[in-house]
Formats: C-alpha cells, sequence, structure tokens
C-alpha cells in the first residue's frame, strides 16, 4: 500500500494527495462527478418528457416505427464496447430505444391487457428507480413498506374481507397464480416444505379451459404435474360451467387422488368472461378446497359500483391475484396476491428466517419486515406507484376509468353491429371486444369451412399492416374452433369514441383488397 504525494491522473480523475493506493487503484474519495451526472439526468428527463410522453399522447404519432430484428439490430448499434460513449452518444441511444419501441402509452394501442400512461403511477415509478430501495425489512425501505400496507389492506376492503386478510405484491399475474398453488398445497399439506414430494398424495387441482396459461406452468413448476391439472368445461361466454367442476372433482377422488385446490377467473384473457364464483363457492366448502380467484384482469371491477357484480362471491375466496397494472394503470409491474388467512399462513409457507435480514432482537416492530413472506429477497416497491395515483385521483376517479373503459367498450360493439362486414363473436361482458372482420370478397359466400379457412387468415394479413404503417394495434387469436378474430381491449382514459370510429374505419381499409 503506498500514498501518492504528487498530483497525477487515473481512470477515476485527478490523483489527491492523500491517495491511497491499493492493488492498482487509487482510493482518493468518489470517483462520480455528481454534477456531470445531474445534468445527464436533467437532460435524459426532458429527452423522456418530449419523446416518451408528449409524442406518445398525439394521435398523430406512430404507436411502432416497425423494423425486422437483424435490420433492427444494425441500427440500435447493440455491441458492447470496452471504452464507453459520451453522454450526447448515450442520449441518443435513449431517443432510439423510445423511437423503436412501441408506445404503450398511445391512445390506439389497443393490444394487451395493459394500456395507457398515468402520471402519478410513472413519477412514483421514476421515484422508486432513484431511490432503489428493495423491500424486505423496514429499515431499509420503511417508506415502502408502509404504502404496500397501505394499499394491501384497502385492496382486502374490496374483496369483502371484512376481518382482514395477508398479502404481498409479486413480480406478476402468473407469479401470483404460483403463489397461489403454492399456498395452497401447503395448506393442505403443511408436511411438503420439510419433507418434500415423496411423502405427498397425488395433488390434484382444477380450472376452466379459458383460465390463464400460468396455472399450468405454476403445477409444472412446482412438481404438481400438468396432467394433474384438471380442466373444467367453460360455456359459450367461456365461464366455468358448475356442474362440470363437480363432476371432475368426484372423478380425482375416484381415482384416488387428492383434490386441493380450484382456480377461477375473473375476467379471462380472450373472451373477458367471469366465472360464476358464488356456485364454485359453494362446491369448494362442500369438498373442502381451497378457492383461488385470478382477478388479475378483472379485479378493477371491485372498485366500480355499476360492474362489481360481476365479481360477486369473491368475498368467499381464500386467494386472489389482482393487477392493478392493468385496468387500472397502475403501469407495469403492479400484482397483488392476497389470502384471506390471518394466521401467518403466508409467512409459515415461505419463510426461510435469513439471520442477516430477519433478525429477531431488532431496536423496531418486527412485523413491518414482510420479506420473508415472499419467495423473492430483493423485491421492487411496486405498491408504491399505485398508492401514489390512488392518492392523486381517489377511488372515484379509479371507479371513472372501470366506468369509461366499459362504456367505451360498450360504443365499440354497438358500431360493429351497424357496420356491413364487422361481427362480434358476443356481446361485452367487460372491455374485451371480440370481433371478426369480413372482407368484400367474402360476404356473400357461404359460411362453410372454405369461408372460415379464408376468414381465418384475415386478421394476420391486417395485424402486419398495421404494425408495419405504426396505426394502432390490435391483437389477434383463435379460440377453440373459432377462425382467428380481433381481441381489442378498451382501457386507457386517453382513448376517445373518435379512436374506436378510426380502429374500425382503419381495418376496413387494410382489409378490403383481401
Amino acid at each position: 500500500m503506498n500514498t501518492a504525494t504528487s498530483e497525477s491522473f487515473c481512470q477515476s480523475g485527478p490523483v489527491k494527495s492523500n491517495a491511497v493506493l491499493v492493488d492498482g487503484m487509487y482510493l482518493n474519495g468518489p470517483t462520480l462527478d455528481i454534477r456531470a451526472a445531474e445534468k445527464f439526468v436533467q437532460e435524459a428527463l426532458t429527452l423522456i418528457l418530449d419523446e416518451g410522453v408528449r409524442k406518445t399522447a398525439d394521435v398523430r404519432e406512430k404507436v411502432c416505427d416497425w423494423h425486422p430484428p437483424e435490420e433492427l439490430k444494425q441500427m440500435l448499434d447493440l455491441d458492447l464496447k470496452e471504452n464507453g460513449e459520451t453522454h450526447a452518444k448515450i442520449l441518443q441511444r435513449c431517443r432510439d430505444a423510445i423511437r423503436y419501441s412501441v408506445k404503450t402509452g398511445h391512445p390506439r394501442f389497443f393490444n394487451q391487457l395493459y394500456a395507457g400512461l398515468d402520471p402519478y403511477s410513472l413519477v412514483g415509478r421514476l421515484l422508486t428507480e432513484t431511490i432503489n430501495p428493495s423491500l424486505y425489512t423496514y429499515e431499509v425501505a420503511p417508506v415502502f413498506v408502509l404504502t404496500e400496507e397501505a394499499v394491501l389492506k384497502k385492496m382486502i376492503e374490496f374483496l369483502g374481507w371484512e376481518e382482514g386478510g395477508d398479502g404481498i405484491f409479486s413480480p406478476g399475474g402468473s407469479v401470483s397464480n404460483m403463489y397461489a398453488v403454492n399456498v395452497a398445497r401447503y395448506h393442505c399439506c403443511p408436511d411438503i416444505k420439510e419433507q418434500g414430494l415423496s411423502a405427498m398424495p397425488r395433488l390434484v387441482l382444477f380450472t376452466s379451459k379459458e383460465c390463464h396459461y400460468s396455472v399450468a406452468k405454476a403445477a409444472g413448476f412446482l412438481g404438481i404435474g400438468t396432467k394433474n391439472v384438471y380442466v373444467v368445461s367453460s360455456d359459450q361466454r367461456g365461464k366455468m360451467i358448475p356442474a362440470e367442476l363437480e363432476k371432475q372433482v368426484l372423478r380425482a377422488k375416484a381415482e384416488g387422488a387428492q383434490p386441493f385446490m380450484v382456480n377461477a377467473t375473473s375476467g379471462t384473457t380472450v373472451l373477458g368472461a367471469f366465472d360464476p364464483l358464488e356456485e364454485i363457492a359453494d362446491i369448494c366448502e362442500r369438498h373442502k378446497l381451497w378457492l383461488h380467484v385470478d382477478a388479475c384482469w378483472g379485479g378493477g371491477a371491485l372498485l366500480s359500483r355499476k360492474h362489481r357484480h360481476l365479481l360477486q362471491g369473491i368475498q368467499r375466496a381464500n386467494s386472489v391475484a389482482w393487477n392493478p397494472h392493468k385496468m387500472l394503470m397502475a403501469g407495469l409491474q403492479c400484482c397483488a396476491f392476497m389470502v384471506r388467512d390471518k394466521t401467518g399462513l403466508l409467512q409459515r409457507c415461505h419463510s426461510a428466517r435469513a439471520s442477516y435480514l430477519f433478525q429477531r432482537d431488532k431496536f423496531y416492530d418486527i412485523s413491518y419486515d414482510t420479506g420473508d413472506k415472499s419467495i423473492q429477497c430483493s423485491r421492487k416497491p411496486d405498491a408504491f406507484k399505485f398508492w401514489l395515483m390512488w392518492k392523486a385521483v381517489g377511488t372515484h376517479g379509479l371507479e371513472e376509468r372501470v366506468n369509461r373503459a366499459v362504456a367505451m367498450a360498450r360504443y365499440l360493439a354497438e358500431e360493429i353491429k351497424k357496420r356491413e362486414g364487422f361481427r362480434l363473436l358476443m356481446e361485452p361482458e367487460y372491455a374485451n371486444v371480440c370481433f371478426w372482420y369480413i372482407p368484400p370478397s367474402l360476404r356473400k359466400m357461404p359460411e362453410n369451412r372454405e369461408f372460415w379457412d379464408k376468414i381465418h387468415k384475415v386478421a394476420p394479413v391486417i395485424k402486419e399492416r398495421m404494425m408495419k404503417k405504426g396505426s394502432m394495434m390490435v391483437g389477434y387469436q383463435p379460440h377453440g374452433d373459432r377462425a382467428n378474430f380481433f381481441r381489442q381491449i378498451v382501457i386507457s382514459p386517453q382513448v376517445s369514441r373518435e379512436d374506436m370510429d378510426f380502429v374500425l374505419n382503419e381495418i376496413e381499409e387494410l382489409g378490403k383488397d383481401l
């Protein structure tokens, strides 16, 4: 170890006279030029506001500046090199990242179950990214532990669990559903945590054929096995048929298996269907099964006095997954998993009691060290942006978002029924509007197998054209034996009636020659 005695320069800047040389590195104070960092951040924020906020909200801008992968790789210059680049070059990298990304905040982005831009949520995200906390203990994230607690408490009130409950924010709805399967299994067979799968009976869970694919993924990931996910038939609207559920439960018992859980869905991904929770809950109580409700998409309706009836019976669920980043626009990612249990079930199921984090002799109330309830260690404070947004717009503001989105979907459905060449699959129950476009060349054709084979090819071509044009984004998919159809999701309060008209006009324009 040497002490530098004269002014010289190293990679980190000028060396001070009292610097210490250790392993070839001069240790002479901070290496970050905070003034230069502040200037760069200010310039980057200006760019983000201009390119990422203002332009994204302008319908005259493209939803997507589309380029194929190999071309985009060259345009972005993705290679990582030995030496760093100038701030001006890095700002250009940021500008390019915004330019060539899909603008999910654009008023004509209808492709997924999230959309739009909420300014309060955005500021919440910027704030937490700046502070960079991890939400395992109160000592390192006091503000964010408390805001998560407040948000969960309020969400639990809307579930109708009068005696309260418990919960945790997770990295996504798929992880929340995995939590549900794991907690339900632990509740059924608490020895599994220590003894593992070899000591367990053959466990079976039940879900509808319209459920999210994460349920089967969870069964595979947790060692239950996808063949032990019994799929229950749904009706034409996509709702689980309770009588078919009971048949499947009895079948599993007759096979010698042990049923332990039912996954019901409130707001299916494609059709936006809501399973009949009261009838499903009756069956679960009769057979002593854990009832989980995947309300990732439909949970937002709980804040609407007009539409909360869609989730009637959710108060009887043992656990619920609900994603405020979807209908309520809290920004990705914001996903809550909640249990009605208040005996510490989440803690018992997941805790590992790491002594370097969860010491028992801390100087404050360690019940606020919530991290051991999670399967994660590092965890982002995702609830904060939702809390900040809720504080800003209030429950009434969130309710209005839900009501307006559903009303806008209803307007679109009515316009579809008026237009030649457009056909609804069914009346929308929520904010999913599913429909076919039938080009003029096919409108007089008999609706036989050949007709539907041709219709199946229409939506993919129109989707390609809208993407390359950048005019909008609307999803499509087949469903069972139904040919490809468009699935429009309406969420953002930036969406106008004129945008709904534009969607139909644009689809007709892009597909009239097919």
